[in-house]
């Protein structure tokens, strides 16, 4: 096949976000038996050596410049002119702040020419370059990384949303949006059971196919040593909002109390990007804001627990699979252990209040026995489920289809 993968994050090194190490990963595993072109975008964060990096991966690389008015920073009457876009167009302002006229043209000819068999939008933020009538001439799917329409609605019920009232005026607006983009595609691609029939609302008659995110167990390999002590980690983006309120959750809730039974227990938020917030909470006892670091599995590794607090955010969670490819036992929420069926054999420990937590937690810093049970169990797991090669052969198949 001839493949044209779309990303709008430029998906190298693999060590960024859930999008970039999905992406990677996938057309890594194309790039095996097909032609693949990526066509993609790059910030002013992107190196000339990382281009070069991703260009050896691939058959064909296109770059294009990201738009200097993508960023987050607007002023209220930007703001307002986009919201009114969004209410007219039905695109939100997301989507539309990172679209490109050249590569809207670039897709139009090649589309036009036959050049390719499948185009694949890596994350949903990239339909916008998908045509209704592409369907007739090429197979058209979209990686669906969780509905936005899901993920705004969650992030209202759970209160954790930056914006009530912009949110609240978003939501039906974003319904409409995922109903009608949804049906440019021969196949939606989602993570989840979940994320599956979030969007079969909106498109029950569209193909949708289930392919979890994977580890690769070369950069994450079990560890040997358990550290013991009282450490727990946590590991993420920590400019996203999600990330933001979970390490907020645990670090205001949950950790001083456990504290009172293990006065040494610190906290450490691994990842960067970390904003104001997230560094204030420094100046609690036994918090470490790392910031970027160059090996996660470091950080992972010396930890006697991971938590993944997560109240809000769809889909499989890299960083919880992440942990238990490590060997790191794991304390999760509903969110944080979504799409994982770790109670049979236990795998890993589910919280959501904070007396969860501190339950969980204090049960595993005294019993090294179920750490070891939870350590073997969890790369089990990933090594029979959650590899990139088993995502790279479902995603393949899809592309087929």
């Amino acid at each position: 096949m001839n493949v044209l993968m779309l990303s709008a994050t430029f998906p190298y090194p693999p060590t960024g976000g859930g999008t970039q190490v999905r992406t990677f990963h996938l057309l890594k595993h194309l790039q095996k038996n097909h032609s693949v072109t990526v066509l993609t975008q790059r910030d002013r964060h992107v190196t000339d050596a990382e281009i070069a990096g991703l260009r050896d991966c691939v058959d064909n690389l296109v770059v294009f410049e990201r738009p200097l008015d993508s960023g987050t920073n607007v002023g209220l009457i930007k703001k307002i002119q986009r919201f009114s876009q969004f209410l007219q167009q039905g695109t939100p302002p997301s989507v539309l702040n990172r679209y490109s006229t050249e590569i809207q043209e670039w897709i139009d000819k090649a589309v036009e020419e036959r050049k390719y068999d499948v185009i694949t939008c890596e994350h949903s933020v990239n339909e916008i370059y998908v045509r209704p009538h592409f369907q007739q001439h090429l197979k058209t799917i979209v990686n669906v990384h969780s509905s936005v329409y899901g993920s705004c609605l969650n992030q209202l019920t759970t209160g954790v949303s930056d914006n009530v009232l912009r949110d609240k005026i978003n939501l039906p607006l974003l319904h409409r949006y995922e109903q009608k983009y949804c049906s440019k595609f021969s196949t939606i691609v989602v993570t989840t059971e979940e994320d599956k029939k979030q969007l079969q609302q909106f498109c029950p008659k569209t193909d949708i196919a289930i392919i979890p995110n994977g580890v690769d167990l070369v950069i994450f390999p079990y560890r040997t040593v358990d550290p013991q002590g009282h450490k727990i980690v946590f590991v993420g983006a920590m400019d996203n909002l999600a990330n933001i309120d979970a390490v907020c959750f645990f670090a205001n809730q949950v950790l001083p109390e456990l504290q009172k039974s293990y006065p040494d227990t610190s906290f450490d938020i691994v990842g960067s990007r970390p904003t104001p917030e997230v560094l204030a909470l420094q100046n609690q006892p036994g918090i470490t804001v790392t910031g970027r670091v160059s090996s996660m599995v470091d950080y992972i590794h010396k930890a006697t627990v991971c938590v993944v607090p997560m109240r809000t955010g769809f889909g499989i969670k890299n960083k919880t699979l992440e942990a238990l490819a490590a060997g790191v036992p794991v304390v999760g929420s509903d969110r944080g252990l979504e799409g994982l069926a770790i109670d049979t054999p236990l795998t890993a420990l589910r919280a959501n209040q904070p007396a969860e937590y501190i339950s969980a937690i204090s049960k595993l810093f005294d019993n090294p026995q179920l750490r070891s049970q939870l350590s073997q169990n969890g790369r089990k797991l990933v090594e029979a489920e959650f590899t990139w090669d088993i995502a790279g052969k479902r995603y393949e198949q899809v592309c087929l289809g």
